[in-house]
């Protein structure tokens, strides 16, 4: 599918669906509880029923239903899956199930999904579970999945360097349940804030653990969750296509429903765009963005990885140079996130220099071309913004993939005023 895209001014408000990060943590941690648990508003998108299928094969319960799943849990003790485990496109998915299945006291899982996932590295997280006295392995002896995991975790120390914050969150999540106490050591932490969005997960759920920031955690092992009903908070990430796009041409957007309460780290969008020069302010109905003299500077994007690519069209229309940096784990993404963004922008007739850690981004004269969102939601996504925002017609192909976070993606677009359409 290609989203077909005409310059448009956007106006209006639009409301923001529930968390991905938020629903697949809540799936994880009602599976892994006893009881019924109650997950209110999730984000249903196909990362979030990838973790449902992926925990319904460890042995939970799960009935979804619109605005409410609910979770008959494991009681800690997840089952060996009957068939092969396919995560789809999902990373965050095959990184805290991973840790799950090490759990389960007999036989093996076998962990896959789609092309990316087969290329996106675990082989840090893989090391750590076997220091911690379960098997991992991945099949291709390259880190990626396929993957087989043997439990039981037992406990004991582990080092382990976080390119992924996917990684951390893992072992935060299951060592609590583990037949020991662990260890678990972090010279390297990329995107902090996702692990303090788990580490308030835990703390809601009574989890004991003691912690060196976020260098070292000591987690007491044989700990129980409980079940637990929560609303799932609007996500921030899929927020900034709508942020970024309230900065643009003359358009005026309403984002509706976030919490800054919320540890999501991705609310920085908003002091980048601030930093930039875009007029934002809080109103009654959400945060409204218009434009302002847009400026380029230096932002630094380690905790926000998933924001470069809405953040590098931004950047575009942005008087003199704009350096997105501290963010090379972006490689690691469902593409390689700052490659794929120098060469579909480039398309676009933007002037971009790819950086080992970032980009570099003149103010450019954009044009319509075809680009490809290259299977990766958030590129695809960004893509379609920036060609509501440039004269003629911009196809971006590989639309289908914006259901993997935000199926109403197209839908809130189209309510701004947008001129965006579908072809095959």
């Amino acid at each position: 599918m290609n989203f077909v895209c005409q310059k448009s001014r956007l106006h209006g408000d639009v409301t923001i669906p529930g968390s991905k990060s938020h629903t697949i943590r809540a799936v994880a941690l009602a599976s892994l509880a006893p009881g019924v648990s109650r997950i209110e508003a999730p984000l249903d998108s196909g990362d979030a029923r990838s973790s449902v299928r992926a925990f319904t094969a460890l042995g939970a319960k799960i009935d979804c239903q619109p605005d409410v799943w609910t979770v008959q849990g494991t009681g800690g003790e997840p089952r060996t899956p009957d068939d092969v485990v396919d995560v789809g496109n999902s990373g965050t998915t095959v990184n805290i199930a991973m840790g799950s299945a090490a759990l389960v006291r007999k036989g093996f899982t076998v962990f896959t999904g789609d092309c990316q996932i087969r290329r996106r590295p675990s082989g840090a997280l893989l090391a750590a579970l076997n220091d911690l006295g379960a098997w991992a392995e991945s099949t291709r002896g390259n880190g990626c999945p396929p993957i087989v995991i043997r439990g039981r975790l037992k406990g004991g120390t582990t080092t382990i360097e976080c390119k992924s914050s996917q990684y951390l969150t893992s072992l935060l999540i299951n060592c609590p349940l583990a037949d020991g106490d662990s260890v678990i050591k972090v010279p390297v932490l990329e995107e902090k804030p996702y692990v303090e969005m788990t580490l308030d997960w835990l703390a809601r759920q009574g989890i004991k653990l003691e912690r060196d920031g976020t260098k070292e955690f000591r987690i007491p092992g044989r700990q129980n969750y409980k079940a637990f009903s929560r609303r799932i908070p609007a996500d921030f990430s899929s927020a900034t296509f709508f942020l970024c796009a309230g900065a643009l041409g003359d358009n005026d957007v309403v984002v509706r429903g976030l919490d800054f309460n919320d540890t999501q780290g991705d609310k920085a969008v908003i002091d980048y765009l601030r930093q930039m020069g875009a007029r934002v302010e809080v109103v009654p109905e959400g945060i409204r963005v218009r434009p302002g003299k847009l400026t380029g500077c230096y932002i630094d994007l380690n905790a926000t990885p998933d924001a470069l690519p809405m953040m590098a069209v931004v950047a575009c229309f942005a008087a003199g140079k704009t350096t997105l940096g501290n963010v090379a784990h972006a490689r690691i993404k469902e593409t390689d996130r700052i490659a794929t963004m120098r060469e579909e922008l480039t398309k676009l007739g933007a002037n971009v220099t790819e950086k080992p850690d970032g980009l570099v981004i003149e103010q450019s004269e954009l044009h319509a071309a075809e680009v490809d969102g290259h299977h990766d939601h958030r590129i695809a996504m960004a893509l379609a913004v920036a060609g509501c925002a440039i004269p003629g017609i911009t196809t971006v192909h590989t639309a289908e993939v914006a259901t993997v976070t935000f199926p109403t993606f197209m839908d809130c677009l189209r309510s701004l005023g947008a001129g965006i359409s579908t072809t095959e």
